[in-house]
């Protein structure tokens, strides 16, 4: 699927449409629960198939050291555009990414699996240059957003997208990764036509709900187990030397 200046320029008029803007902002929602547990102060994060750019900004907002990485030069250069050089942009394929093993903390692939032919390369690549866990959102086939587009009969990007149910998804990371935990979310609970600020479906498509359900999905994936807490010991008596 080619991703060129055309392309670029599509999905940025998206982004700052009433639908699209409205949308945004509730993934933003979603991705600040999901990772809530993940440090952000000096901690490195690379964005797999960053594209426009449009959730670098939310990233760098969170406060991580921001690395970003797509293969098409017409995506990077909006990008550019955008964040200016609050992070470092590389041009690269996600099934062999241009890195060390274990370069970054973490990574994320922001609605990218969707789009690649081998998904389970591209996360095994993702763990593999990250050391602390991997954040994905995909794209719902089981939500009422995924039968919008397959009803809509149109031949667009959305539509050639391989779209993933929740069960398909974590069948994906199990297969591929060992996770040490995982935590998923989705938002947008109805179709395209109710994503609006307006005051009762704004409710209904702001809450994060089962992974299942919503339009849009987010997964983090801790690559390491938990640390494990040491209790504090309580003293009744002075202690003896």
């Amino acid at each position: 699927m080619p991703w060129n200046q055309e392309s670029a320029v599509r999905y940025d008029q998206w982004a700052k449409s009433r639908t699209g803007g409205f949308a945004l902002r509730q993934e933003e929602k979603l991705l600040q629960g999901v990772i809530a547990p993940w440090p952000r102060r000096k901690q490195k994060l690379l964005d797999i198939g960053c594209g426009t750019g449009v959730f670098l900004e939310f990233f760098w907002s969170c406060g991580f050291d921001l690395t970003g990485m797509d293969k098409s030069p017409d995506m990077l250069a909006r990008a550019r555009e955008k964040i200016g050089h609050r992070a470092d942009l590389h041009l690269g394929s996600a099934e062999d990414l241009p890195f060390e093993d274990r370069e970054f903390d973490y990574a994320s692939l922001m609605t990218v699996l969707e789009f690649v032919d081998d998904p389970g390369l591209v996360l095994r690549e993702a763990a593999r240059v990250a050391r602390k866990g991997v954040l994905i959102t995909f794209l719902n086939r089981s939500s009422f957003y995924g039968l919008s587009v397959r009803l809509s009969g149109k031949k667009s990007s959305l539509a050639k997208a391989h779209w993933f149910t929740w069960p398909q998804m974590r069948g994906l990371i199990q297969k591929n990764l060992s996770p040490g935990d995982m935590t998923a979310r989705s938002i947008l609970l109805g179709p395209p036509c109710t994503w609006s600020p307006a005051p009762i479906i704004r409710h209904l498509n702001s809450i994060p709900v089962f992974p299942w359900m919503g339009a849009v999905a987010a997964v983090r994936i801790d690559l390491t187990a938990p640390r494990a807490q040491t209790p504090l010991m309580a003293w009744n008596t002075e202690p003896t030397t």
